[in-house]
């Protein structure tokens, strides 16, 4: 059987071997942030977004060595894992990225660590879901509105919980309020309501997560003259919606389905889907 790899600070080690210790701060206290990156026929899809916005993270977090984590480090390293693993063309990436160093809750240092996993894939293409998702909105928790709401955070406890959600109620995914009540993102994707023959997704002052396939869906619609609005939508739309839909690095872009007794179309979702595969 191929043993399988992970990448921990440029080394090479087992993926069931132990590496973090008790101590580790992303551990105790989710000090760190990742990006989830997908690689369609061996090439690293957006690098330099992912780049762009780990960089940012990092900025945010004040841990150090964000500018060495750039798009050359994102392909480079990917590649190696790869080769490593003998995985050729479509891959699972995510990378976590914590502060180094002991402290309590005040750090000793702000150098950086970081892990590479890699995990294949069978698609080669961003694949539209031939079933649409069953949706509900989780309104246990709210997630906060601040300088770190656009950051993919090693904080996820909110996720999590939606996730528990998620499950115990057999939905495909789950919807997130923001502190103020209104439509956020979901657990693992950014979300967009075609209402009125227009796209809107929630405002990054909304405190959704800065998604880089989020960006991608916004240059497409823009390319093709496609309305498409960041604003503040209260979640009673979704009763009203022609079309929801969610995006990722990963998948790409997932259609919605049915949103308690609401049903939903999916020609404004298939198109732009259409559209990212040809880029």
């Amino acid at each position: 059987m191929q043993q399988e790899y992970i990448l921990h600070n440029d080394e090479f080690i087992l993926k069931n071997h132990p590496i973090l210790s008790a101590d580790n701060r992303g551990f105790r206290y989710g000090d760190g942030l990742f990006e989830s990156m997908r690689m369609n026929s061996g090439k690293l899809k957006f690098a330099e977004l992912h780049a762009d916005r780990l960089s940012a993270g990092m900025k945010a977090l004040k841990i150090e060595g964000g500018n060495l984590l750039d798009e050359y480090f994102l392909k480079q390293k990917t590649a190696e894992l790869c080769k490593k693993n003998k995985l050729k063309d479509n891959v699972r990436f995510r990378l976590s990225v914590y502060r180094a160093g002991d402290g309590l809750y005040t750090p000793n240092s702000n150098k950086s660590g970081y892990v590479l996993e890699a995990s294949p894939l069978t698609e080669s293409t961003y694949e539209l879901n031939k079933k649409g998702l069953i949706v509900d909105v989780f309104d246990e928790l709210t997630k906060s509105v601040d300088k770190l709401s656009n950051f993919k955070t090693c904080n996820s406890l909110l996720y999590v919980m939606a996730g528990l959600y998620k499950k115990q109620y057999n939905l495909d995914e789950a919807f997130i309020l923001n502190q103020n009540g209104f439509l956020c993102e979901s657990i693992s994707s950014n979300v967009f309501v075609v209402y009125n023959k227009q796209i809107y997704t929630p405002a990054l002052s909304e405190g959704c997560i800065a998604g880089v396939m989020r960006n991608v869906v916004m240059n497409i619609a823009k390319a093709n003259d496609i309305p498409l609005i960041q604003a503040q939508i209260n979640p009673e739309v979704l009763k009203e919606a022609e079309e929801v839909f969610i995006t990722n690095a990963v998948g790409g872009i997932r259609w919605v389905m049915g949103y308690g007794r609401k049903r939903y179309f999916n020609e404004v979702t298939r198109l732009l889907s259409e559209k990212l595969n040809s880029l």
